[in-house]
């Protein structure tokens, strides 16, 4: 990082003894809970964009809603499309504050870019998300099996939320030059 990136970055308050502090030091909690806000605006993001690729492809809904049948209602998942699928964007929202807070909580100063980390940490997370789900979710509480194809489908899915989750968070994060500025492509000339 260049000197000047270091001084636009790291703006200082003076203690009462009169050194210099960095602002960053005392306001850490409050850039994550900025940071969660917008990962509540990307985990909505990343659940559209997850269920835009799932549904189509598994002609099924979410697991949520056999959750909300087998713990809620009773019955047959397939009659609880609404509440199965605001149950899958209130998960999808949950786990985007989450990954924006712990986002946030990541030392900037790393020799590549937010945007980069974002679709880095986002691939991660996705696939954390998924293999606590297929383990824990389905197998132990719904005792759901998914057949080899299946899982794979479901695994995809989360690399899907995951990376999306982390384009946008990357791409909105401090550190970022101008978050609000739309990227140029260079011609090649």
């Amino acid at each position: 990082m260049s000197v000047s990136d270091h001084l636009r970055r790291v703006r200082s308050v003076v203690d009462t003894e009169g050194h210099a502090v960095p602002a960053d030091e005392h306001s850490r909690a409050e850039h994550a809970a900025g940071a969660a806000l917008r990962g509540i605006q990307a985990g909505f993001v990343a659940t559209l964009i997850m269920t835009a690729f799932r549904l189509p492809i598994l002609r099924s809904l979410p697991p949520s809603a056999n959750f909300w049948a087998q713990y809620v209602t009773g019955g047959d998942p397939e009659a609880h499309p609404i509440a199965g699928l605001l149950l899958h964007f209130g998960y999808g929202i949950q786990a985007g504050a989450i990954f924006g807070a712990l986002f946030a909580l990541q030392d900037a100063e790393r020799s590549i870019e937010p945007e980069q980390r974002g679709l880095v940490w986002g691939s991660i997370y996705g696939m954390v998300l998924s293999a606590f789900g297929s383990q824990v979710l389905l197998k132990e509480l719904l005792d759901i099996r998914l057949e080899a194809d299946e899982l794979a489908l479901f695994h995809a899915g989360h690399l899907v939320y995951g990376l999306s989750l982390g384009a946008w968070i990357g791409s909105r994060t401090e550190g970022v030059e101008d978050p609000e500025t739309e990227y140029e492509y260079d011609d090649g000339n």
